[in-house]
C-alpha cells in the first residue's frame, strides 16, 4: 500500500508522432518496453487529427529506461522524438502555457 503513495512518474513526452499513427498503435509500440499505464494523445477538434505529439506513462521506472535507452524511435518510416517528461501534463492548457526545460 505504501507503494501507491510514492508519486514517481514514469512518463514520456513523444513529439513527431506520425499522422497515421493512432493512440492504439502507440500503446503496442511504447508497449515492447513495458507496461503501458497512460497513452495521451491530444485531438485537435478542428482538423481532426492529433497534434504530433503525445505523453506515454510506464507503470515502471524499468519501461521508462528501456525507451530511453533506445534511439531511434521509428514508426511508420518515421523518427518519434522521445524525451522524459519531467513535469505531469496538467489538462488542456494552450501551448503557449507548456514550458519544456
Amino acid at each position: 500500500m505504501a507503494m501507491a503513495a510514492s508519486k514517481k512518474v514514469f512518463e514520456v513526452f513523444v513529439s513527431k508522432v506520425p499522422w497515421t499513427v493512432a493512440a492504439k498503435e502507440m500503446k503496442e509500440y511504447f508497449g515492447q518496453f513495458g507496461a503501458v499505464k497512460k497513452c495521451l494523445l491530444p485531438f485537435d477538434k478542428e482538423t481532426g487529427f492529433h497534434r504530433g505529439f503525445c505523453w506515454i506513462g510506464f507503470s515502471t521506472e524499468e519501461g521508462l529506461n528501456n525507451v530511453l535507452q533506445k534511439d531511434p524511435h521509428m514508426l511508420e518510416g518515421v523518427k518519434l522524438q522521445v524525451q522524459r517528461n519531467r513535469r505531469p501534463y496538467g489538462g488542456q492548457r494552450s501551448n503557449r502555457d507548456v514550458e519544456y526545460d
